[in-house]
């Protein structure tokens, strides 16, 4: 039984992950596809290129909440259900790969910043709160979203690794870091050649 609801849990993250919020918010409010405009990624700093901070904040809060509650629902569920933190483990890691890879949108996904802010939130309030005031202090100071993400993404593993030691879900949050970064390739190569937007710049 608690393979069976281990593998629920994963399935089900994924799927949450899966709702892209910047191609629904959009698509609600009439806006055009944030695929379609600026860097092509839909995500809340895309959705701001177009003028909407509405739409910006709705996508943002709409990715962070999907993470946090998939997250918060399976550790609920865990003692319900006889599975422990190499489940948990994994449903963090399958909705943040949802956001990435959607099934319901063709495969073309975000970043995934809000919705690891969501998750490591979840995994515990003192992790995500250190990592969300590392991307804070970054973005502030150089107005670049991307390099606050980059940043907070190194940082996130090892202020788990602090505060709880090495353990499942600490491997879940480096991997989860390696593919942010990994998605952030593009704007890496933007960083190094000074062509990448600030934070509320639009871009054609």
């Amino acid at each position: 039984m608690s393979l069976i609801a281990s593998l629920c849990a994963v399935v089900c993250s994924y799927l949450i992950g899966s709702i892209s919020f910047a191609v629904v918010v959009s698509r609600v409010m009439g806006m055009a596809d944030p695929r379609s405009y600026g860097s092509g990624n839909p995500g809340a700093t895309n959705v701001l290129r177009s003028g909407n901070k509405t739409a910006a904040i709705l996508t943002l809060l709409g990715d962070l909440l999907k993470g946090l509650v998939a997250v918060l629902a399976v550790k609920w569920l865990a003692a319900r259900w006889g599975y422990g933190d190499g489940t948990v483990a994994m449903a963090a890691l399958a909705v943040f790969a949802g956001h990435l890879f959607p099934v319901f949108h063709r495969f073309q996904g975000g970043k995934g910043v809000a919705t690891a802010a969501g998750v490591l939130m979840a995994i515990h309030p003192a992790v995500g709160g250190a990592t969300l005031l590392t991307w804070l202090i970054i973005a502030f100071f150089f107005r670049l979203s991307s390099l606050a993400a980059l940043v907070s993404a190194v940082f996130a593993p090892l202020w788990y690794g602090l505060l709880f030691g090495v353990d499942a879900i600490a491997m879940a949050i480096a991997l989860m870091s390696a593919l942010l970064i990994w998605r952030h390739r593009a704007n890496i190569a933007n960083l190094m050649a000074g062509r990448e937007s600030r934070i509320g710049q639009k871009k054609a």
